[in-house]
Parts: C-alpha cells; structure tokens; sequence
C-alpha cells in the first residue's frame, strides 16, 4: 500500500470533510457537496495565479471554506456587523480545521500556524500568501457566484452594487486585477456594465 505524502493526505482529509455537505452545487454534469465543488474551484484558480504554489497554499485554498456549513450565517444576527463577524468566526474555524488536519498529517506545527494565520485573513495586503489566497478567492466569486448572487440580490440598488465591486476589487492585487479583466470579457453584458462602471469611478 503506498502511503501518503503530508500533503495529499491533508488534501483528502480537506476533501472528505467538505464532502458531508448536504448542499449541493451543479459543476458541469455533475452535482457536488457544495464546499467540495468551491475547494475545487479554489484549487484550479490558485493554479492559475501561481503555476507552483506551495503546499501551504494548496492546503489553504482547499480548506478556505471547511465545513462552513456548520456556521450557517442565520446562527449570526441581521446587519452588515453581524455579516463581518460571521466572517470572521468562520475564518477563525476554517483555519483552527486546517491546523488540525496538517497536524494529523505530520506538518510541523509552525506550518500549522502559518496555514491557520492565512486563513483567517489578518494579514492581508501584508501578507503575500494572504494576498493571494484572497486573490483566489475573488476569482472563484466572480468566475462561479457574481451572476446568481446578483439575481438572488434583485433588492439591492445600483449604488449599492457599485461599492460591492468596488470592496471586492479592492481586496485584490494586481495579479488578481490583470486576471480578473480577463475574466470579465466572458462575463454576462449586466455585469460587465457593472464592473466597467464601478472601476471608471474607482
């Protein structure tokens, strides 16, 4: 029987976890656990951005969303406080999970915290593995969510949306903005509109 290297047995461990979700996800033609479907679009984005990513980082953009089903955002209050502190709890258990997980897998514990540190996004704009984690992040929103998250948000005024995109763009480098341009061109004519107006005011 081969044994696993540390970091495919985290990726399993990570993949097996995420697999219970009883969401589910439409991805070509199948239907997936829907935090499975995510790390998966995770992983083939961070390979987009960096050709040979590090094993943290395959483990962190794997792990970004680790049974986030169990933290729904209705066990928090209403309210855009509220929404940031979800956020929050959730980055503090996705990278507690992933620590965990490495460790059962034999990484050093240093490494463990380092992978626990990216996910919980402190370090961002300062942190380069940060960066990119969110730079993935971005591109998995916007490649896979923006459009039905837009139709489910038929509420929200233009205004509105405009500081989305602008919160979002923001949040990346300028990798992640050279990517997402690209991306852009493929985007529905909505959204593009959307996207072209909020940078020109930028």
């Amino acid at each position: 029987m081969t044994q696993l290297s540390p970091l495919q047995c985290a990726l399993e461990a990570i993949d097996q976890a995420n697999q219970a979700d009883p969401n589910q996800e439409q991805v070509g033609n199948d239907l997936l656990p829907k935090e499975y479907a995510y790390s998966l679009h995770m992983t083939r984005w961070l390979h987009e951005l960096e050709p040979e990513p590090s094993e943290r980082m395959q483990i962190a953009c794997r792990a970004q969303h680790i049974e986030r089903w169990t933290m729904p955002r209705s066990d928090f209050p209403e309210g855009r406080k509220a929404y940031y502190e979800w956020r929050q709890a959730c980055g503090r258990m996705h990278g507690r999970r992933a620590a965990e997980i490495m460790a059962e897998c034999g990484y050093p514990k240093p490494e463990c915290e380092r992978v626990e540190t990216i996910l919980t996004k402190r370090e961002l704009r300062r942190d380069a593995d940060t960066q990119l984690l969110e730079d993935v992040a971005c591109m998995v929103f916007l490649e896979r969510y923006f459009a039905d998250f837009y139709e489910q948000k038929a509420d929200y005024d233009r205004e509105k949306w405009l500081r989305i995109v602008r919160r979002t763009w923001a949040k990346m480098s300028p990798r992640g903005h050279e990517a997402a341009l690209k991306l852009a061109s493929g985007m529905p004519a909505h959204l593009l509109e959307l996207l072209q107006e909020a940078l020109a005011e930028d």
